[in-house]
Parts: C-alpha cells; structure tokens; sequence
C-alpha cells in the first residue's frame, strides 16, 4: 500500500518557523509518526493560497500526532487527511496530461582536474535557466516529456541547518519548485517516479512529485 497524508501547519507557530529552515526538524517528527522498519517517505510542505500544508508520500499509514503537536494549525479539521494513493496511480496512463508540482534539489557534479579519480564535488543549480535544463536533461528516464514553455520555476530557497544533534555536519540544500504540466510517455516509469522521488534531499523534504488532472484530459 501507499498513502498520501496531508496536515495543515501554522507558520506562526515558533516551532514551524524553525523547522520551514531547518527542514531536518520535520523530518525528525514525521520519522516518530511511523513504527518498525520502512522505505523512507518523501515529504514535502506546500504554501498555497488556503494556507501551509506538509505533505508525506509513504508506505504505511502515519500517526502524526507529535508532528500536529509540534507544527499543526490549532482547530485545523481533519487534523491530518490520509489517502490510498493507488487510485491516483491506476489513472496513469501513456498520453495523459497532468498539472505537475516539484520541489527538487537541482544539482550537476564537477569533477577537479587536478585530482584525477576523484569523486566530484557536487554544486546547486543557481539560475533558472539551469534549474529548467536540469530538470529537462531526466524527463525521458523519469517517464514523461515536457517542453521549456510548459513549466516554470516558482519558488527558490537555500536551507541550511546542521544534520543530527546540535554541532552535526552542516548541511546546505537549494530548493528549487517547479509548477507546470507534463505528458506521460511509460506509464509504468512514471508510477515509479511518483513513489521514488527525484534528485537528492529526499530527507528533507525534496524529490517528491505530485500530479493533479488537467481538465478535459486527466
């Protein structure tokens, strides 16, 4: 099984306003909703006109009631919503078209000539142009097909905050949303991308791709 669960979050909560920074902090509440050995979810908050919302993509059904506790929007009803994500997952289907959400961490690896052999040094995609090209570059091996005039980059933030316990590595993450539509070209690929994600930070909260019908086509 799959789900989708949704909760309401107060971005005037301190907590909230700490954790939208330092999204390792999310990632710690939504890790206690669930018990026992798992896939690891991806996540991701939205802020839409109706308000902030944490979104989470997982393969068992969450208690976020620490998370609501520490993050949730006081009188929010339902305090959280869960769905069964496999009916959105049977209506893929090739030649469908989809209104798309991403918020991913666009990123190329360089390699240092004078260090031949080396592992390369992975580095954020800053401008717009790239973001899109970045995401342009995987579209064939994510299973859907999109041109440059059907999307655009909506929002661009850097995160950073330090991993573990105060004093841990610092992290440094730029997350990038793009908003647009897409046809699906493999199906099945396509399922595949919807439940892995794409890029690096799926921990917290980056990679996560979500579909909404476009009307007259969905």
């Amino acid at each position: 099984m799959i789900y989708l669960t949704r909760m309401k979050l107060d971005p005037a909560r301190r907590a909230t306003m700490k954790a939208l920074a330092a999204p390792n902090l999310f990632h710690g509440a939504i890790e206690r909703g669930f018990s026992g050995t798992r896939a690891r979810d991806l996540w991701r908050v939205d802020q839409r006109r109706d308000g902030t919302w944490l979104l989470l993509l997982s393969r068992e059904e969450p208690d976020l009631s620490q998370a609501f506790r520490q993050f949730g929007a006081e009188g929010a009803e339902p305090v959280w919503e869960t769905r069964d994500y496999a009916a959105l997952l049977a209506r893929i289907t090739e030649g469908s078209r989809w209104h798309f959400r991403l918020t991913a961490n666009p990123t190329v690896s360089r390699s240092d000539p004078d260090r031949p052999g080396a592992r390369g040094t992975v580095h954020a995609h800053i401008t717009p142009a790239h973001q899109t090209e970045w995401l342009l570059s995987r579209v064939d091996k994510l299973g859907f097909s999109l041109s440059a005039d059907e999307f655009g980059v909506t929002q661009s933030r850097w995160l950073r905050f330090r991993k573990g316990a105060e004093g841990g590595r610092p992290v440094t993450l730029l997350a990038v949303t793009f908003e647009g539509d897409l046809t699906v070209r493999d199906a099945e690929r396509f399922r595949q991308t919807l439940t892995d994600g794409i890029g690096r930070g799926k921990a917290y909260g980056l990679g996560l791709l979500t579909v909404a019908g476009v009307p007259g086509n969905g």
